[in-house]
């Protein structure tokens, strides 16, 4: 059998959830995986220079850090302090040598999705000379319809298009999601579009269960599904992005299995299906 070409491989921490960030990344260097996103739960209490350090040691490439966003608000107060996270958020990012903060960017169930909208590109524009400073990118990742109520009033890559073209900033970008768009007939035209804009930042892949017991716990191992994941990533190159495919798996299921024997199923995943 051919050696597996695992030089674009990315896994997120949270995909392996109940490692710690040593953990991850001891495995994911055994594993041949290169690149790894970190979430920012496996980073309490850890001092940053102690964590990039480890990282650097296991000679793992940051993709991006998750997650920052959820700047809407009825509350003045609440908006100001997702700001302050942001940045928090972003001064994260620099320390590990992650180019790229992906923005999961929040929704308010007391206002209409139109001001939410409104909220979330103020925000990110206020955030963007912090961001450049720090030279740290901003995704806008949509998220599925599901979560328009609390999560996301981002639910298109049409809407997250719209949104960055109206920022037009080489700061801001888009995160293309397999589980939150896979259904929209629109999505090659978009991912079309993003390739033109220069906008496309980072590529989620996972798989989406039918039936699916829990919307957010109960994502697919790639091939496990039925998303059309290798004709997306056709999608997502033709449009120029060449960079590292991102495992993102949320799982109660997988999180309560061996996690070394799991992550061999990533691996094995990601060949076949991606």
């Amino acid at each position: 059998m051919a050696p597996m070409n695992l030089s674009r491989l990315c896994v997120h921490t949270m995909t392996t959830k109940p490692w710690s960030l040593t953990e991850c990344c001891w495995h994911y260097a055994q594993a041949g995986i290169p690149h790894m996103t970190i979430w920012r739960n496996v980073l309490e209490g850890l001092d940053l220079k102690e964590a990039a350090g480890v990282v650097a040691d296991h000679g793992l490439a940051v993709t991006s850090l998750c997650r920052g966003g959820f700047f809407p608000s009825t509350d003045t107060e609440k908006r100001a302090a997702a700001i302050d996270d942001n940045k928090r958020a972003i001064e994260q990012a620099a320390a590990l040598g992650a180019p790229l903060v992906v923005l999961v960017c929040g929704a308010d169930p007391g206002q209409s999705l139109e001001k939410s909208r409104k909220q979330i590109q103020e925000g990110i524009a206020g955030l963007l000379p912090f961001a450049e400073t720090h030279d740290v990118r901003l995704a806008i990742e949509p998220l599925h319809p599901m979560y328009a109520g609390d999560r996301s009033a981002i639910n298109t890559l049409g809407q997250a298009n719209d949104m960055a073209e109206a920022l037009d900033s080489p700061w801001v970008g888009i995160a293309v999601d397999v589980y939150h768009l896979w259904w929209d007939p629109d999505l090659e035209t978009e991912i079309h579009r993003c390739g033109r804009q220069h906008n496309l930042l980072a590529f989620h892949v996972c798989d989406w269960k039918t039936p699916t017991t829990d919307l957010l716990l109960d994502r697919g191992l790639m091939g496990e599904g039925c998303i059309h994941l290798k004709k997306i990533r056709q999608w997502v190159e033709a449009a120029g992005f060449d960079g590292p495919i991102e495992v993102e798996i949320f799982s109660s299921r997988y999180w309560e299995q061996d996690q070394e024997s799991y992550l061999r199923q990533i691996v094995e995943a990601y060949e076949e299906y991606c």
